[in-house]
């Protein structure tokens, strides 16, 4: 059962992303040319993300269990700290300059041709280097 909700929720997460245009990276680049050709649909996606999350998040913590009888697992971390900044700044220099964050380039993986494959490579590349650096001891740091 767990396994085929994980399937229905990257689905229904998958369609969305492709219905509101978020795999195409010519709109998204065009949401973030600000002194361009603006183009401002995206901030309704990303409203309409914020507000489901946050309905989300409020109802999930006022449950010990999920919906599937499972252990609650939330984020607990507060702090903004130099990590959280600095994955923050890589994080958008990487959707600015390709038009993909992970998940619309791994729903475009099978439709949009090379470009989302050429950023998931890159992606977990970049997830490969991060875990080498963290299992180095603190000293080497």
């Amino acid at each position: 059962m767990q396994i085929l909700m994980a399937l229905l929720s990257g689905l229904l997460f998958g369609v969305g992303l492709i219905v509101s245009g978020m795999t195409d990276p010519a709109k998204v680049i065009g949401f973030l040319d600000i002194g361009g050709r603006w183009d401002p649909s995206l901030a309704f996606v990303m409203l309409g993300a914020i507000a489901a999350g946050f309905i989300g998040f409020r109802l999930a913590r006022q449950r010990e269990q999920s919906l599937l009888g499972e252990e609650m697992h939330l984020p607990t971390a507060r702090r903004i700290d130099r990590r959280l900044i600095l994955g923050a700044i890589v994080f958008g220099a990487g959707w600015g300059l390709a038009g993909f964050c992970p998940g619309p380039a791994l729903a475009s993986l099978l439709s949009a041709g090379i470009k989302p494959a050429i950023f998931t490579a890159a992606m977990l590349g970049g997830m490969a280097v991060f875990e080498l650096i963290e299992r180095l001891p603190q000293a080497r740091r």
